[in-house]
């Protein structure tokens, strides 16, 4: 599997290379982010507990789904 992405990899245009990167970064950012805001306790915005850790785990919810759909637009 790992031999057929990189074949994969390889077969993409520099755009696609990347768009591949940035959609990845991306992923990574708001999964981080997401992380960020519900574990970090001196968290500079004023928000109560439950709101920051329902804010959290909607940026992981959403970088899952943009994940999703990166992975289903590269199968195409």
């Amino acid at each position: 599997m790992l031999n057929k992405m990189t074949i994969n990899f390889k077969k993409k245009s520099l755009k696609e290379r990347f768009l591949l990167v940035i959609g990845m970064f991306f992923f990574l950012l708001y999964l981080v982010l997401g992380l960020t805001v519900i574990f970090w306790k001196e968290f500079p915005i004023v928000m109560q507990p439950s709101y920051r850790i329902a804010f959290g785990i909607i940026l992981i919810v959403y970088s899952f789904f943009r994940f999703m759909r990166f992975i289903n637009s590269d199968n195409d």
